[in-house]
């Protein structure tokens, strides 16, 4: 083994600014999203006022969250998170936490027509969900002053609780300038990790970000520090799983047993994927083995795409070995009792409790036995250990049971000889 990692930053740098940091064009149209919904609470609650003979007025609003700390990513589902406190003068709100969100929800739905669902009051929030997979929490604060003239936030949870609405942004942003800018970038490279995986059920924005800043270890190279950064990150994981505010060091971020479970989740899939990088370090490490160990961290098409020349120089020898025979997998979908429907006319992921029909179709008749793999994903079914399992036959009917993203592989025989295969991947929520 070696002491040094096999360097691939310029790579991982065109990584970075091309596939993780969200583009200028993406950013503004979520601040257009932001500005847009605040118009239309305002004018809701003109109407609310009027038919209520009331007086609420919005006096400030502060983005928050990934938003204001610049570390949302890339996404192709287009689920991005957009956090906005809005805020209150105290003498000018209703005393209870669900009349006061009730009232932002109302005023919310005089003017969000045609959406996904309506806005909708919950426990730290008022969501409103756009049908193309954004979503705006607007999250209530009202504002007073103690005996000193000192400005004081309350939240509206469950109760009112004292709370800024800056003081996380503020944290994070002058740790991450204090770091030259490195927490930022592990945030952000974390998150393409954690969301690589669709089955993956793994801590939030903030957690990752107070991890990283706990973690971080900037270095001369971007690879290498978000490499010691993860590393360090296992390694607190190892001996302590509980992350606190780093604004109140007594109040625990994991709030239920679902957040202690994702925290535990990303401990061991750090343990698992950075391992899978220990060839970065082996003496006799090649490009093409570092550009596949990436791959296979991130599992992003970036990477499959660096390492393509050897695939194809793979299915070229195959070829010759085998001669041309090809087979396509027919999937179809019981979408309702005995009726089937193609795969490519279901919109979006399918749900739990459907039943697949996988049916091989090959170019050749002389075959020996068609071989099907389920290769299940995601953490559903890691909890029942059921990764998956084998059966024969030109076709086969599986059932939707867990969320994620799912592989089924079809592999042809001739002669007891693989002669060509093909993969269709189902994902289910």
């Amino acid at each position: 083994m070696s002491t040094s990692m096999y360097n691939v930053s310029s790579k991982f740098n065109t990584f970075y600014t091309g596939h993780v940091v969200l583009s200028a064009t993406e950013q503004t149209n979520l601040r257009q999203k932001k500005d847009l919904n605040i118009e239309r609470l305002e004018s809701g609650l003109s109407e609310y006022n009027t038919d209520y003979n009331t007086n609420y007025k919005l006096i400030d609003h502060k983005v928050q969250g990934s938003m204001a700390m610049s570390t949302i990513i890339q996404n192709e589902e287009n689920e991005y998170d957009i956090d906005v406190a809005i805020i209150f003068n105290k003498d000018n709100l209703p005393d209870g936490t669900i009349a006061t969100k009730n009232m932002v929800a109302d005023a919310l739905k005089r003017k969000c027509k045609r959406f996904k669902t309506e806005p909708e009051a919950k426990t730290n929030c008022v969501r409103v969900d756009y049908a193309d997979g954004y979503h705006i929490d607007f999250a209530v604060y009202r504002k007073s002053q103690d005996e000193d003239g000192n400005d004081v936030y309350e939240h509206c949870g469950s109760n009112w609780r004292k709370r800024d609405p800056e003081v996380i942004t503020n944290w994070f942003n002058k740790s991450n300038k204090d770091n030259d800018g490195n927490i930022r970038t592990v945030v952000r490279l974390l998150k393409m990790f954690c969301k690589s995986r669709s089955g993956w059920s793994m801590p939030g924005g903030l957690i990752q970000s107070v991890l990283a800043e706990e973690c971080i270890q900037s270095k001369d190279r971007i690879d290498e520090t978000f490499y010691y950064t993860i590393k360090k990150i296992r390694d607190r994981l190892e001996e302590n799983k509980e992350v606190y505010n780093p604004k109140d060091t007594e109040t625990s971020l994991l709030l239920n047993a679902k957040d202690h479970q994702k925290v535990k989740n990303l401990h061991t899939r750090l343990k698992s994927y950075i391992s899978k990088l220990d060839v970065l370090f082996n003496s006799d490490c090649n490009e093409n083995q570092a550009l596949s160990a990436w791959k296979e961290f991130f599992n992003h098409s970036y990477w499959g795409e660096l390492v393509t020349e050897s695939t194809e120089n793979r299915t070229i020898l195959a070829k010759s070995m085998y001669g041309n025979y090809s087979v396509e997998i027919v999937t179809m979908v019981e979408w309702h009792p005995d009726e089937y429907i193609p795969l490519n006319e279901v919109l979006g992921p399918i749900p739990k409790g459907k039943r697949i029909r996988f049916t091989a179709k090959s170019n050749f008749f002389d075959f020996s036995k068609i071989e099907w793999e389920v290769s299940n994903n995601g953490d559903e079914c890691v909890e029942v250990d059921d990764r998956g399992h084998f059966s024969e036959g030109v076709s086969v009917i599986e059932n939707t049971a867990y969320r994620g993203v799912h592989k089924m592989t079809c592999r042809v025989y001739r002669q007891g000889v693989i002669v060509c295969e093909d993969d269709v991947r189902i994902q289910i929520k």
